[in-house]
């Protein structure tokens, strides 16, 4: 197993942090996208993590401890089993304010019914931020639909899913606990709730 962490311009110690685990442990490696000016945003930042590892699966999670790590083996056991996508699900979320429960919910079912609309591939958690999936058939959903991916947008599991037809994936779910995060603050905002309909109807 490896282990790259992908930086776009972060402000706290993330780099110095992640030099000295990896001058140490050879199996970390990070990315340091802001250095070389490349575009920034979460997709954005997913997608290059992916381009640049070299195994056959890749598991994108946050750093924010939102995402718990304990649930990496079960992904990783998922997709050993013949799963292409193996997505956490958020089974239940606490510490967020019922505004942006219904908001949330409203974007999930709005999502889902153009997904049903379209044939597409679907799941429990079409937005979720945390899953494993074949690093060869993202790629190659990728490369065939690059302008439908919103890289400054931070939903890449719905842009993959828009690409591809229903029933052509073998899809699991693992849930778990979204919990408060640890670290840093939320990015949801206007500016991200517009990339979100970029999302919907590129």
């Amino acid at each position: 197993m490896s282990v790259l962490v992908v930086d776009d311009g972060s402000t706290d110690r993330t780099k110095e942090i992640v030099k000295d685990i990896s001058s140490r442990h050879s199996e970390v490696a990070f990315l340091d996208r802001h250095a070389r000016h490349l575009q920034r945003g979460l997709t954005a930042s997913i997608i290059e993590g992916i381009l640049q590892c070299r195994t056959q699966y890749a598991i994108v999670i946050d750093a924010d401890k939102q995402h718990p790590a304990s649930k990496i083996g079960d992904i990783a056991r998922k997709l050993a089993e013949g799963n292409n996508l193996v997505v956490a699900n958020r089974a239940k979320v606490t510490n967020w304010a019922l505004y942006r429960k219904i908001i949330s919910m409203v974007f999930m079912y709005f999502g889902k019914i153009l997904l049903y609309i379209d044939a597409r591939e679907t799941c429990v958690d079409i937005f979720s931020g945390f899953f494993g999936i074949e690093r060869e058939v993202f790629l190659k959903v990728y490369k065939e639909n690059r302008k439908r991916f919103i890289e400054d947008g931070y939903k890449v599991l719905y842009d993959f899913l828009k690409c591809v037809d229903r029933g052509k994936l073998c899809i699991e779910n693992v849930p778990f606990v979204f919990n408060i995060r640890e670290y840093g603050s939320s990015k949801a905002g206007i500016r991200q709730g517009l990339a979100l309909f970029r999302s919907f109807f590129s």
